[in-house]
């Protein structure tokens, strides 16, 4: 039995923290796991941002409530799901991501949790465990499945490298370069090839 484990950001939906730095001005807010290896690094750079700019968890839903998941992303899903268990492995949130999660027909996603404050301030974070995407990809394997893994940035790379068969899915040039061992693709048709062989 094969699981397959997708990013989500990148590979499903718009990056959100790029369309919240859009709706808001904030360059500082356009950082991303493909910039910023070091995830704990970036999201206490995050929440500096918040701070200083006084943004609230309300300012993330209006940037999240207005994307759409890549067109044929849910169809992608919907395929996959006919023939293996595919699981969403994240490193955003369920308090902001929940609404794409619905538009994607509501797949399983494990990802992790904001602290936010009675007055909507985003104060911290909880991550599930730390480098979740490679230590999720190890359990299904000790629970007896082949796992095919697909992402597209350097928060990826742990699952893509556990995985059976890993794939970089629309990646930074540099990345590619980089990581030359892995399959690429970028197009759902491509990468579906690729997952079901």
């Amino acid at each position: 039995m094969r699981i397959i484990c997708l990013d989500l950001e990148g590979v499903l939906v718009p990056e959100i923290w790029i369309s919240l730095a859009k709706r808001t001005n904030i360059n500082d807010l356009l950082l991303t796991t493909r910039d910023i290896e070091d995830y704990s690094e970036l999201m206490d750079h995050r929440l500096k941002v918040f701070k200083k700019e006084g943004l609230k968890i309300s300012d993330i839903h209006d940037a999240v409530n207005n994307l759409q998941p890549f067109k044929g992303a849910k169809d992608f899903i919907d395929d996959l799901s006919k023939d293996f268990q595919v699981i969403i492995l994240s490193d955003t949130f369920y308090e902001i991501a929940s609404p794409l999660f619905y538009k994607l027909g509501n797949p399983n996603v494990f990802c992790h949790h904001l602290d936010i404050s009675n007055s909507g301030d985003i104060i911290g974070y909880k991550l599930r465990i730390d480098d979740q995407k490679t230590k999720a990809v190890k359990a299904f394997h000790k629970l007896g499945f082949k796992v095919y893994a697909a992402g597209d940035s350097y928060n990826d790379l742990g699952m893509l490298k556990a995985a059976d068969k890993g794939i970089l899915y629309c990646a930074p040039e540099a990345l590619k370069n980089q990581y030359s061992n892995f399959e690429n693709a970028n197009d759902y048709e491509t990468l579906k090839a690729l997952l079901v062989d």
